[in-house]
């Protein structure tokens, strides 16, 4: 069954939610590379937002404002090498490994 949300078909969950309940989900939650300015202005806007539907739609400005509470996930910045991997080994297996037959 597809669901349908005001005549258009969200593809992703966020498109969903945004859709179902008129909100811009990057308003409250951020972007990892906004500026400390973009964050500031982006945060007086979501709290006059959240102030105006808290007066219309009680449940909608309870989820919004928790999501002021999530901080968004900060890109890793790569600096041209690979991770390094790390490779556990038990002590049981290395005696068995290097045991040899007689």
């Amino acid at each position: 069954m597809k669901n349908i949300v005001a005549g258009r078909e969200p593809v992703t969950a966020t498109e969903f939610i945004e859709l179902a309940l008129g909100i811009d989900l990057e308003l409250f939650t951020g972007s990892a590379t906004e500026s400390a300015m973009e964050r500031a202005a982006r945060l007086d806007v979501a709290h006059e937002v959240l102030t105006e539907l808290r007066e219309s739609d009680p449940d909608t400005a309870a989820y919004a404002e928790s999501l002021l509470r999530t901080l968004p996930m900060k890109a890793r910045q790569s600096d041209g090498r690979r991770p390094r991997r790390t490779v556990r080994r038990s002590v049981k297996g290395l005696a068995a490994g290097s045991a040899v037959a007689a």
